[in-house]
């Protein structure tokens, strides 16, 4: 079976077959008993608080056809579906091979150790009990990763060619075992057999394959990165093994090992799967499986020797796992919820929108972190469409996840559809109208109808809250600007679909929305070779693609960091007392008293001058009018800088968040073009930026014009990447242009080292703003002096305002308030391991990138250290837009 990159040629497919037969079947049900199914099926919308107390839904009577009366006759008029079963009997040999029990499976074989819980899982579309697993403890997860440990020696020491190798064989034996894998996905999970035959298990075998390119390609194209170590990866139970092979792919590609532990409620077919991996030769401990809740997840994430998490999830739990391994220097990346939204313009062809709908937000029961849960509607075609879906909606058939003719199968488990069922209702109590129709539902089993919700507020809860169900918001819009508010009016970015058939606004709507996955004219696309993940409270990090390997490697010079951390100075972290007037008397230092020489005799007292903040293109005094001295090795005071506080910080977020869309659409000629400018203004006062240098370090003279030197080609280098990091098309199998554009991060926090105070300001601001990012910097603590002498260099060199924001003072004091701040977008920090655990900490409410050093030094003046590729990933975003063909060519 060849792979395919979608849900997309699945559903064409299927689309055949349903208007073929959804019309009459929809035509005998209404021709039974029209007045009464019209009303079950929900065609009467609640609208009073009475009626929100009435069943959400009702079943449809059993269809003529389904009748013992029902003639060949009739039969031969209705066209109905039959039941299509298929035939669980080689899962069910599986489960009776296995005794209906499971252990973990470790180091290739099966682990059950005593005294143990189980869990029963159960098949919720018939509630069925299909067999028992384990409930891990801690003494398991260290039996797992010690394995992991141990394979990762010779594992990431063998040739890439030879993992490559190892991977193929794994797709090879995917496919052998894919009918298999789909019965037993869709009995654990519930999901129609149809979506994990030709959806889930194809795209599993398509990522071993593609990865398996990548594990070959290694050296040459992931040059001067290396394995991070021991994987811990944790996945969700709505694509139990789509998004198994999404951690597991590039992490055993890269070199790495993995423990994996899949969701309480669908823990079979990752077993199963790791079954087929010992079959197709991969080593021992390469792979593991461990079972247990979601304490025994967090156990796993922080083991002291699991070196990267990978999550996907909801964002509640990933804010926990985030907060649990901060400042521990493993790792992170978060694939997290979302609310996406299916912006319909009135240039689209609304048939084949309509068909889109069904598949962003019915496709898996709307179990889908990317499911288009929010049409927003041009309101000149919003009773048509509108009209259009609840038509469609009738014809949709809930049941059996075995029935081939089903399109949506049962929900996970009741709690989930109880969480469903409570959105819903307290949509009903706000006001909002609620329209729940289907072909035929069964009247057992774990099954919700497919719901639309209209005549709400951009506010309300069922439009701001992810409900993980088959469960559709509905707003209107009148201009394409409304339309890109409404749809970034949220705290997720996961993905987002564009419906028209003009292409510039196709395209202007799919750069402007803020999500990491932008399809057009279709919805719920996915393939190996396009990263997917999120922006904001979605999360941070790639599956799928180039993009997502760096997930899974870390710079070759550097080592895995395992930072000591005083838990006392960490809630201490950023306590500051402003500073007091220095007392010459005392003996302990020279204060600052700069003079001006008039002739070869005589000197005047210098004019006072204390340096201001860099805020807006502006030199902006302090709001508290504090200042701090700035020293030499001596202890002779050189200068004195503004402190800057809470304030201060709010300011310099809200000049960066102006200047952030027209330097973000800057071309980047441009942008390169005043780096330039800037190396070039820099040149300039050389000698001048290094006399201050030496004065506030005590290094040489030769050893400060090195520093400047270096900083003006460090400026040249990330001039040069301004327009060279644009973005790729990807490879993907849709018929069409997949493009990856890297996107700006946004308003980016920076902290800088002592260490090389020029340099290291340089190093860091640079790439950050050559990709259109604005950043709030705070310069060396101790030596701010060569920041601060940017400020003329800055005004001369066109830089616009607000691109660069400089605010002196204590670092932690203000990397404290720059973490905290909800719009700011990421936070870099290099200090110490205590403050880089507070900056991972506090990120979490937003959910913000962060980039930290654990305390750790680096050397600024090698290129590896101070200019490699992990800058330009930490300033860009991944943003994936999918484009179809088709309007001459049938795909």
């Amino acid at each position: 079976m060849s792979a395919t990159s979608s849900r997309a040629s699945m559903a064409s497919s299927t689309r055949s077959k349903r208007s073929a037969a959804s019309a009459a079947t929809h035509e005998l049900l209404s021709a039974a008993t029209p007045a009464k199914v019209a009303k079950l099926n929900g065609a009467e919308s609640v609208k009073n608080k009475k009626a929100a107390h009435e069943p959400a839904t009702a079943l449809p009577e059993k269809p003529l056809s389904m009748s013992k009366k029902a003639t060949v006759g009739e039969l031969y008029e209705s066209l109905p579906y039959g039941p299509a079963p298929e035939s669980p009997s080689a899962a069910v040999a599986w489960l009776e091979d296995h005794g209906r029990s499971f252990g973990h499976f470790i180091d290739n074989k099966w682990v059950e150790p005593e005294g143990r819980d189980c869990y029963e899982t159960r098949n919720p579309a018939t509630g069925e009990t299909l067999a028992s697993t384990v409930q891990g403890t801690q003494e398991d997860v260290d039996l797992a990763v010690g394995v992991a440990r141990k394979a990762f020696n010779s594992w990431s020491k063998l040739p890439c060619h030879v993992r490559a190798r190892h991977l193929y064989s794994v797709a090879r034996h995917v496919q052998k075992h894919a009918r298999l894998l789909s019965v037993v996905e869709s009995m654990d999970n519930g999901k129609p057999i149809r979506e994990s035959r030709d959806c889930d298990i194809p795209l599993v075998a398509r990522h071993f394959y593609h990865h398996s390119g990548w594990a070959q390609l290694m050296e040459t194209e992931m040059k001067g990165w290396a394995p991070i170590g021991v994987v811990g990866a944790i996945v969700p139970w709505n694509f139990p093994l789509m998004l198994l092979s999404w951690k597991v792919c590039p992490a055993l590609a890269m070199g790495n090992t993995v423990v994996l532990k899949p969701a309480t409620y669908t823990r079979l077919s990752a077993l199963l799967f790791a079954e087929i991996c010992a079959e197709a030769g991969l080593p021992p401990g390469v792979f593991n499986v461990v079972t247990g809740n979601g304490k025994f997840g967090s156990c796993l994430a922080t083991h002291s020797d699991v070196d990267k998490v990978g999550f996907t999830g909801s964002t509640e739990v990933g804010q926990l796992l985030r907060r649990a391994t901060a400042g521990t220097g493993k790792k992170i990346s978060l694939e997290l919820g979302g609310k996406s939204p299916f912006i319909l313009y009135d240039t689209a062809d609304i048939d084949s929108a309509v068909e889109g709908v069904v598949d962003a937000i019915f496709f898996n029961q709307g179990q889908v972190c990317s499911a288009g849960s929010r049409l927003l509607v041009q309101e000149s075609i919003a009773e048509k469409a509108v009209k259009k879906i609840k038509e469609r909606m009738t014809h949709l058939r809930v049941g059996d996840s075995l029935d081939k003719c089903v399109d949506m199968g049962a929900i996970v488990d009741q709690s989930q559809r109880k969480s469903i069922d409570e959105h819903v209702q307290k949509a009903k109590l706000d006001g909002a109208e609620v329209y729940q129709a289907c072909a035929d539902i069964p009247s057992n089993g774990c099954f919700y109808p497919p719901t639309l919700i209209t005549k709400v507020q951009p506010v309300s809860i069922c439009v701001q809250e992810e409900i993980f169900g088959p469960v559709l918001t509905v707003l209107t819009f009148r201009t394409p600007k409304e339309a890109i508010a409404l749809a970034n009016n949220t705290r997720y970015g996961l993905a987002s679909s564009v419906w028209t058939e003009n292409m510039n606004v196709a395209l202007e709507t799919a750069v402007s929305v803020k999500a990491g996955t932008c399809w057009v004219n279709c919805h719920n696309v996915f393939d190996s070779a396009a990263g997917f993940g999120g922006y904001r409270e979605s999360g941070y990090g790639r599956d799928g693609g180039k993009e997502g390997l760096y997930e899974y490697v870390k710079p070759a010079w550097q080592e895995r960091p395992r930072p000591t951390v005083d838990e006392e100075q960490v809630k201490k972290f950023g306590q500051s007392i402003p500073p007091r007037p220095l007392n010459p008397s005392e003996g302990q230092i020279q204060v600052y008293q700069p003079t001006m020489q008039i002739d070869s005799t005589s000197s005047v007292p210098s004019i006072d001058r204390t340096i201001k903040m860099y805020i807006g293109g502006a030199q902006k005094r302090p709001d508290a009018t504090y200042v701090r001295p700035v020293t030499g090795p001596q202890g002779k005071v050189i200068g004195q800088v503004s402190e800057g506080n809470r304030k201060d910080i709010r300011e310099a977020v809200e000049a960066a968040h102006v200047a952030a869309p027209g330097w973000g659409k800057r071309a980047a000629h441009n942008r390169a073009q005043i780096v330039y400018y800037i190396a070039e203004n820099l040149e300039l006062r050389r000698s001048e930026v290094a006399q201050r240098i030496l004065e506030m370090t005590g290094c040489s003279k030769e050893d400060s014009l090195k520093e400047v030197d270096l900083s003006i080609q460090r400026l040249f280098h990330w001039g040069a990447y301004a327009d060279k990091f644009g973005g790729v098309v990807q490879e993907t199998t849709l018929y069409g242009c997949t493009v990856c554009i890297k996107e700006p991060v946004g308003v980016v926090g920076v902290a800088c080292p002592d260490r090389y105070p020029l340099l290291g300001f340089v190093s860091l601001f640079a790439p950050a703003v050559i990709r259109g990012n604005t950043v709030v910097i705070v310069p060396s603590q101790l030596h701010p002096l060569s920041a601060t002498d940017l400020y003329q260099v800055f005004d001369t060199s066109d830089l616009p305002g607000g691109v660069v924001n400089i605010v002196t003072g204590s670092r932690d004091h203000l990397t404290k308030y720059l973490t905290e701040h909800q719009d700011v977008e990421a936070m870099w920090y290099f200090g110490s391991a205590e403050g880089s655990k507070f900056v991972e900490q506090a990120s979490v409410d937003n959910v913000k990138r962060t980039w930290v050093n654990y305390g750790l030094d680096r050397d600024w003046t090698d290129p590896d250290q101070g200019q490699g590729e992990e800058f330009l990933y930490h300033s860009t975003e991944s943003k994936n837009i999918w484009l179809p063909m088709g309007e001459i060519f049938a795909n």
